[in-house]
């Protein structure tokens, strides 16, 4: 016969809890991580999304020169999908109990990105793979370091990580595209 695991939880345990901690909003008692370690580096993340948003929108404005079209309406494609990934950070610094924050005279102090304008399309497409590689790195690294302690923040990091990378092969793409050489080793 099989052995029934009983339920961890006592119910009764688990609401009294609940009422008790109401003001915690979604971080619970189980919640291995350091919230407040946790809002300062999704702080961090979040800088690092708006400066690609801003960079990306701005790239997509100046872009110029012939076959800048097509590149113009890929940066625009990442300006939106960078804007996404910063309200998602933004939504799980709230979750938290933290203020996302927003304010422009710390954005890139604080972001692991940077804000580089790039003379002509292929510096700017360049800048931009730079800023997605420097973004896959960081975000591994993060989703390391929340591993277990919390999975939310975790599969979120590792959804946006997953976009990332998408925009540096994109970004290579287009290098390879303009510049007439392969960058990539044959394997």
């Amino acid at each position: 016969m099989h052995d029934h695991q009983p339920f961890l939880t006592d119910v009764k345990q688990l609401r009294r809890c609940a009422r008790e901690n109401i003001q915690k909003g979604a971080v619970t008692q189980n919640y291995q991580g350091n919230v407040q370690q946790t809002i300062d580096i999704l702080q961090s993340v979040l800088a690092t999304e708006i400066v690609c948003v801003l960079r990306y929108t701005m790239h997509a404005v100046a872009a110029s020169g012939i076959s800048s079209e097509s590149v113009k309406a890929e940066f625009d494609v990442h300006a939106r999908e960078e804007q996404d990934h910063m309200r998602q950070v933004a939504e799980r610094i709230n979750q938290l109990g933290g203020k996302p924050d927003f304010n422009p005279d710390t954005l890139t102090k604080r972001s692991a990105s940077e804000y580089s304008e790039g003379a002509n399309l292929v510096d700017m497409i360049k800048e931009n793979l730079i800023a997605e590689r420097i973004a896959c790195e960081h975000y591994r690294e993060l989703i390391g370091f929340f591993a277990d302690k919390d999975p939310t923040t975790r599969r979120m990091l590792e959804s946006i990580l997953e976009k990332e990378e998408e925009h540096a092969n994109d970004m290579h793409d287009l290098l390879v595209a303009h510049e007439g050489r392969p960058m990539l080793p044959k394997t």
